[in-house]
């Protein structure tokens, strides 16, 4: 997805780096699959709503995003999804917190819900990854914005999202990001054999 359906990586547009006007502020997270994969886990919550070590995924995504320099992340939801806004919504009863002892849990489910502007659209029936994107048009609007399935969780300094960003702001042109499947691990050979962690779009 980008202005030019032949431009390549290596085609940066007639008017060289991007302005600010053009600047990635937006992220979409499909987050309306059935996860079907993880099940039994998945029969009563989201997948994206599994725990890593002492967070849900979605939550190391969102974290990403903000440690990239997104400014409004919009997830994509369906059926049985709920939990993830609440997640990232405001928490009244853990804000109640009486005790001092209390003072670092109120201060971290504070942060969760600050951390960023979150939005939520429907994807009412499930149609695959690109209509989930296309879903979102309308809160991304016609600027550039990233993609960020969270299936593979990459922890470091320079999150990928980040570096993909600075390519789109350098050339103008979209990035993604991909991770070379070994051989022994291709399972869904019909689906491809590289498996996507991010993505900046035009």
């Amino acid at each position: 997805m980008t202005n030019n359906a032949s431009a390549t990586p290596n085609s940066a547009r007639a008017d060289g780096p991007t302005s600010s006007r053009n600047k990635v502020r937006k992220a979409v997270l499909p987050a309306a699959g059935l996860g079907t994969r993880f099940l039994p886990a998945t029969k009563a919550q989201p997948k994206e709503m599994l725990t890593v070590v002492d967070k849900p995924q979605i939550q190391y995504v969102a974290e990403e995003c903000v440690a990239s320099g997104i400014e409004h992340i919009i997830i994509v939801t369906g059926k049985g999804k709920n939990s993830i806004e609440d997640h990232f919504d405001s928490a009244l009863r853990w804000n109640v917190f009486g005790r001092e002892s209390k003072k670092d849990q109120r201060r971290l489910v504070r942060r969760i819900s600050n951390m960023v502007q979150v939005s939520y659209t429907r994807q009412k029936e499930p149609l695959g990854l690109g209509h989930a994107v296309l879903v979102a048009r309308d809160l991304v609007g016609d600027e550039p914005f990233a993609v960020l399935l969270g299936d593979v969780l990459i922890p470091g300094p320079n999150p990928a999202t980040k570096q993909l960003i600075k390519v789109y702001e350098a050339t103008g042109v979209g990035a993604i990001a991909v991770e070379e499947v070994p051989k022994d691990k291709r399972i869904l050979r019909h689906r491809g054999w590289r498996t996507c962690s991010a993505a900046a779009f035009r």
